[in-house]
């Protein structure tokens, strides 16, 4: 690996309905698209029927595509490191995508490097339990009286790329939009522990190439700020580079400052809550609904915040600004 300081872009896709369908500029569906397209094979998350997030393998644009989206929650990889191995060992170009710690994994597994490999890790803000969030799932079951059909742990369609805002869908036909979860994961209390000190909440990664939401892009590179989403894209390595030249054709791109792109999570994990032991011991004994209203800002102050938000997009849509 190559450790040098990495160089860094602004990146959106040129095809408009790719970034639509994206969570951030459509970087991912680029580099993908160049895997597929020589036959190779991607390896990325995806959310299942019953809001586990897995990884799969997909050959094809179609399989990917599933993989689009953010998920927050822990991704389980079964035997994905073993398939990678075959599948390099039989030739074929791949494509592993997940978080840093995952990556580390993966090569760390391999045991040597490979020319057909390419890792594309994210920028992590940490990882929430499964725990809880199959606990909220419940929950909104229970007060919509309907099972959850349908899961966008952030609605860019409805709310812009900037906002963040979980959308369930239920049998019933409601649609429900929050942040419940979104400001537990925020708090920080429902993280793994090892988050509290990852190794890779720095500008240094283990991918070849580094993904997120460029957070600051209104600083790095404000003619790109449209809040359609914009990628952050971080090359690591020669590999990374060399890859990301090829994909340049489908890309919209700016060279930006690695300091005008620093976002928390390229500084320092975040820190343990105080009150974590607490937020646990809570969950264990209370009611959902209690720790919505404690850790999750549900209740009245909330619908009122979500209301103002409202009306401030329809404003901002109105006047284009």
């Amino acid at each position: 690996m190559n450790w040098k300081k990495p160089k860094v872009y602004a990146v959106k896709h040129k095809d408009e309905n790719v970034r639509a369908a994206s969570r951030s500029g459509g970087v991912f569906t680029a580099l993908s698209d160049l895997i597929l397209a020589n036959c190779g094979v991607v390896y990325g998350c995806v959310l299942t029927e019953n809001f586990t997030a897995v990884h799969i393998r997909a050959e094809s644009a179609a399989e990917r595509d599933q993989m689009r989206g953010s998920k927050y929650i822990q991704s389980k990889l079964g035997d994905t490191f073993q398939n990678i191995q075959k599948d390099l060992n039989a030739g074929k170009h791949v494509l592993f995508s997940g978080t840093s710690c995952q990556v580390a994994g993966l090569r760390q597994f391999l045991g040597k490097e490979y020319s057909g490999l390419l890792c594309v890790d994210i920028v992590c803000h940490g990882v929430p339990s499964t725990v809880v969030w199959e606990k909220y799932v419940q929950w909104q079951e229970q007060e919509n009286r309907s099972r959850v059909i349908k899961v966008d742990f952030r609605n860019k369609v409805d709310f812009g790329w900037c906002d963040h805002v979980e959308t369930l869908w239920f049998d019933n036909g409601k649609k429900v939009n929050s942040s419940i979860f979104k400001n537990l994961f925020y708090g920080h209390t429902i993280l793994r522990p090892s988050c509290y000190e990852c190794p890779y909440k720095a500008v240094m990664h283990p991918g070849d190439i580094t993904i997120a939401d460029y957070w600051g892009i209104e600083k790095a590179a404000p003619e790109f700020d449209d809040n359609k989403g914009i990628s952050l894209v971080l090359l690591n390595n020669e590999a990374g580079k060399r890859v990301f030249e090829q994909t340049k054709e489908n890309l919209v791109w700016k060279k930006t400052r690695l300091e005008d792109s620093m976002q928390p999570p390229l500084k320092a994990p975040f820190p343990r809550p105080n009150n974590r032991e607490q937020f646990w011991s809570d969950l264990q004994r209370k009611s959902f609904k209690y720790i919505a209203k404690k850790y999750g800002n549900f209740g009245m102050k909330n619908d009122i915040k979500t209301l103002l938000g409202k009306i401030k997009r329809k404003i901002r849509t109105m006047f284009g600004d």
